[in-house]
């Protein structure tokens, strides 16, 4: 395995090995012991057993798209995976095995012209599986498929001391449990996932899109959500506040994404929408044919590489006056980058949820993207994705690991009997602590993990 020491490389190259996959540019000040850059289950082995050596912890990397860049700690040994690539593929059977590096772009481009199948895994095109399922996996039409990380049949390990195990419903249950929802705070590392596929449905995949001037907010913003409980449960629904291009002013945009096996499917799945819409649009198209990667270089023009990010997100009361509740979200955006997104979620979040770490959803998910490039635009972007989300907050049941920053906020994410559950499981897993876990305020979570409650409930109404 190669290691690059802080104490002996050359700076550029201590610095590439620290923060150059990772995905944001508002780099974080924390510096690593060592960067181990993995290519196999013995490499990470090693690694852990090194750490344990020079009493340090042991911070873990897949794809580097995590907004906080909780790999990057402060005096620890960093296992990055992205040299740690593989899969293999039952296609009879739709199953497969994949590294957590993986993206959900390399897979599906693998599945989709291979097997003809594919995997829901995240919309950003870079993002690498072992984070996106450990957070729940909240990917491709997840308000009619539900979570991904309900498709992991069973996860590979290497534990904190060094062990590899199996985890499924049956050997290691608690860790396979926790595999699914803890987190940045699984208090193992991840080798491996064993998926379940599905049917790619490329002569069904269209989208109908419709965009509004912001006028048009809050009639725009009533429809959308009146239409989807009831709506086609193959189609993803979101709306998002963005600027584009010949425009001054931000405007609503509105998609519906549809994933059927016929053209005949998909035009009567899309319908509805176009039937109902309201007028008033500037730009739309109707039962567009589409694809995975159509959409991958969509949301990759959305999430540029190179760019400075501040990120949070809730999951909004059921009984809220939605449109009210976000206009200040969807209205105000700080930066022609920056965007804001609806993402529907029921009929997902009316189901009984699997046995498993994940538990908190609701039918509408919110999530705040600052995008910028310049430094100087810190403190105003930064500024803003905090005081909307104070003001938002207390609409909300919670929030989602993924789009999370515990340094910022503290929040629910995890029911409370779950939340206990997951905090004995590390315990027993991980006594020591010696796998960093989540990254809050001057990282002290260590064994004790997250407080999983709401930090306005306490403080005085603004």
């Amino acid at each position: 395995m190669h290691i690059t020491w802080r104490d002996l490389a050359e700076l550029a190259a201590y610095e590439d090995a620290r923060v150059g996959r990772v995905f944001n540019h508002r780099r974080p000040r924390r510096y690593p012991r060592a960067v181990v850059k993995a290519t196999s289950v013995e490499d990470i082995i090693a690694a852990v057993k090194l750490a344990k050596e020079q009493n340090c912890r042991v911070a873990v990397r897949s794809g580097g798209h995590s907004w906080a860049a909780w790999s990057v700690r402060d005096d620890s040994i960093l296992i990055d995976l992205g040299n740690f690539k593989s899969w293999t593929v039952d296609a009879e059977n739709r199953r497969a095995q994949v590294t957590p590096s993986v993206t959900g772009r390399e897979l599906n481009g693998m599945l989709t012209t291979e097997h003809g199948l594919m995997f829901p895994g995240g919309h950003c095109p870079d993002v690498g599986l072992g984070g996106f399922l450990l957070q729940g996996g909240m990917g491709w039409n997840c308000r009619g498929w539900g979570w991904a990380c309900e498709r992991v049949k069973a996860v590979d390990v290497v534990t904190a001391e060094g062990e590899a195990l199996h985890c499924n419903q049956e050997e290691n249950q608690e860790l396979y449990w926790a595999a699914r929802g803890a987190g940045p705070g699984f208090p193992a590392i991840v080798t491996k996932y064993h998926l379940d596929l599905i049917k790619y449905p490329k002569d069904g995949f269209r989208s109908s899109g419709y965009l509004y001037p912001m006028s048009k907010y809050h009639e725009a913003f009533s429809w959308i959500v009146s239409i989807t409980p009831e709506y086609d449960q193959d189609t993803e629904i979101v709306a998002v506040a963005q600027y584009v291009d010949g425009r001054e002013e931000p405007c609503l945009f509105i998609l519906f994404v549809t994933l059927k096996h016929t053209v005949e499917e998909a035009q009567t799945a899309l319908a509805p929408a176009h039937e109902s819409r309201p007028e008033g649009t500037f730009h739309e198209w109707v039962c567009q044919e589409d694809s995975l990667a159509n959409q991958y270089i969509a949301q990759a023009k959305a999430n540029p590489d190179g760019h400075r990010y501040a990120v949070d997100n809730a999951y909004i009361n059921n009984d809220a006056d939605l449109p009210k509740v976000l206009e200040e979200a969807f209205t105000t955006l700080p930066h022609r980058k920056a965007f804001t997104l609806w993402y529907a979620m029921n009929p997902c979040s009316r189901r009984e949820l699997s046995d498993m770490a994940l538990s908190v959803q609701s039918d509408h998910y919110l999530a705040l993207y600052a995008v910028w490039e310049d430094e100087k635009d810190d403190t105003r972007c930064q500024g803003w994705v905090k005081g909307v989300m104070q003001r938002v907050q207390r609409h909300s049941v919670g929030a989602y690991l993924g789009d999370s920053d515990f340094q910022e906020r503290q929040t629910r994410y995890w029911s409370e009997s779950n939340g206990a559950q997951l905090r004995e499981i590390r315990r027993k897993w991980d006594p020591t602590g010696r796998i960093c876990g989540y990254l809050d305020k001057g990282d002290v979570s260590g064994v004790k993990g997250l407080a999983n409650v709401h930090e306005w409930e306490a403080a005085p109404q603004l």
